[in-house]
């Protein structure tokens, strides 16, 4: 049984991963199952005064996340490692508190954040894989020659641009100049099959993940010459762009915030930010050849670059 202490009213920053598949998306929606709506009734079963909770990035409908941080207001005299484990009894197993934090009242994951990073998975194989049915996205043609064209071509979007192209036509946002610090390929190093693409920026717009990986994809596959990414960041023009890859495969990996919240616990960083992790520079675009990053492979994945519950926008 958690140990109670006395509290005020306070705030708790979550650090929650989800398997994305069984929901329609991370933010609230009237009949549908989300993360959100799941998450929420499960602090309630805790403290039932909680009001809401305010999310730091929405996930689409299928897509997957390591480090999605969830922020709440409560008064109930429990520390964080309760919050943790008293939960885990009125979660579903898709989703899960990896940590929790003290910040203070109305703290908002969104406004903190300073860098996200996802991951796509593609599967280069022939046939599908039972294992990672919704996990990652099968595309045929991959050749070695095929991925060094995708690699080059990724090279453009490292840095500060306007992404117009790269968003949905319901993506209403004036401004649509982000940075992006990195977008790195590499084969996962346990099953070269799986090529993970990393991307890393400031912030992002709905879709804009999905549609640099269709626009990868298409080059390296024939379907878009090269410099397509080039030409799209000019005309900000949609039209220009590849396609939107498809949910299966993305990953919300991490989120670094200006703060990570006291009285942790698990005690130490969130799970997606390593503390002794160097930032890298605006700029800085990494391209492996091959597996050769450190870590053990794991999925990261989505969605627009959004905060509090509101219903997900459609995809063109």
């Amino acid at each position: 049984m958690p140990r109670l202490v006395a509290a005020s009213s306070r705030g708790i920053l979550l650090s929650v991963a989800y398997d994305g598949r069984p929901f329609a998306g991370f933010a609230r929606q009237r009949d549908q199952r989300t993360v959100a709506g799941e998450l929420l009734g499960a602090l309630r079963a805790i403290d039932p005064a909680i009001r809401e909770i305010r999310g730091a990035s929405r996930t689409d409908a299928g897509v997957h996340a390591r480090d999605q941080r969830v922020a709440f207001d409560t008064a109930a005299p429990l520390p964080p490692r309760g919050w943790v484990l008293a939960t885990a009894r009125h979660l579903p197993d898709e989703i899960v508190i990896r940590r929790a934090a003290v910040v203070r009242v109305g703290f908002s994951p969104r406004f903190e954040s300073l860098r996200k990073r996802y991951r796509y998975l593609i599967l280069r194989d022939l046939v599908r894989d039972p294992f990672l049915g919704r996990r990652a996205w099968r595309v045929e043609g991959l050749t070695d020659d095929a991925l060094a064209r995708a690699r080059a071509e990724a090279a453009a979007a490292t840095g500060t641009h306007d992404f117009a192209a790269f968003r949905t036509s319901a993506d209403e946002r004036t401004s649509t100049v982000r940075t992006l610090y990195g977008i790195e390929l590499s084969l996962d190093p346990a099953d070269p099959r799986l090529v993970r693409i990393d991307v890393e920026g400031n912030a992002f717009l709905h879709n804009m993940v999905r549609i640099l990986v269709g626009t990868l994809m298409d080059v390296a596959r024939g379907h878009l010459e090269p410099g397509a990414i080039a030409r799209a960041l000019a005309s900000r023009d949609r039209r220009d762009a590849g396609i939107t890859a498809p949910p299966d495969g993305l990953y919300l990996e991490r989120i670094t915030l200006r703060d990570d919240g006291q009285e942790a616990w698990p005690p130490g960083p969130s799970v997606g930010a390593p503390a002794d992790e160097a930032a890298p520079e605006a700029g800085a675009s990494r391209l492996l050849a091959s597996g050769a990053d450190a870590g053990a492979p794991h999925p990261p994945a989505s969605g627009a670059d959004a905060g509090a519950p509101h219903p997900p926008k459609p995809t063109p």
